[in-house]
């Protein structure tokens, strides 16, 4: 792979965890801290939405996060035909 393809690589698998961190801070930080009056008037189950996502709600987001980052750069790899599980080379 030569050095124009392996940039090209890195700025979009940079791209992804960009976005994806983006998403994680505004649900992290913004629902459950700065949105968490205005979500706790609504209640699910009888527990207000904003408590929610300050406790469990950022965590399950986050390993959605994690699934879509493990997809898309599987997709990347193979893109670029990066193989992960190349055959071992034994020297005897």
């Amino acid at each position: 792979m030569d050095e124009r393809v392996r940039r090209d690589y890195w700025r979009r698998n940079l791209r992804l965890m960009a976005v994806l961190l983006a998403v994680w801070a505004l649900v992290a930080f913004g629902a459950g801290i700065f949105f968490a009056d205005l979500l706790n008037n609504i209640e699910v189950i009888g527990i207000p939405l904003g408590f929610w996502f300050a406790n469990q709600g950022s965590i399950l987001v986050f390993l959605g996060l994690i699934a879509v980052y493990v997809w898309r750069m599987d997709k990347l790899d193979k893109e670029y035909g990066i193989d992960e599980y190349e055959e071992e080379v034994h020297v005897d």
